[in-house]
């Protein structure tokens, strides 16, 4: 399973942001995608997730505010994106996109975006 992540920049604080991935490769054994972020001097820290059915899960810092969402219609691509309404200063992070699988290797991870809130 190959990740892209892109979407990542500088917004205002109030504004918006959409975060894209695309999952490639065996795409038919990823259970679920999720975004994780990591900001600096910190550990990382998920963000959001869904199931391959659509079943979401927010960390409490961005219930009401960031919503996650897939299209996994497609055979030969698994998109997720991550939509960033009224970020804050303190979500300031590089933002990762994870995908948990079935077989030898559970999870994988794609280069990371940064996303920089400005106040």
């Amino acid at each position: 399973v190959q990740l892209q992540a892109s979407g990542g920049g500088l917004v205002q604080a109030g504004g918006s942001l959409r975060l894209s991935c695309a999952a490639s490769g065996s795409i038919s054994r990823i259970n679920v995608m999720g975004w994780y972020r990591q900001a600096p001097g910190k550990q990382r820290e998920l963000v959001a997730t869904i199931t391959r059915s659509g079943s979401t899960a927010y960390a409490n810092f961005v219930k009401g505010r960031f919503t996650i969402s897939r299209d996994n219609a497609k055979n030969t691509v698994y998109l997720v994106w991550l939509q960033m309404n009224s970020p804050k200063p303190e979500d300031t992070a590089v933002y990762y996109c994870n995908a948990n699988a079935d077989g030898p290797i559970r999870t994988y991870w794609g280069h990371g975006t940064q996303v920089t809130v400005s106040s």
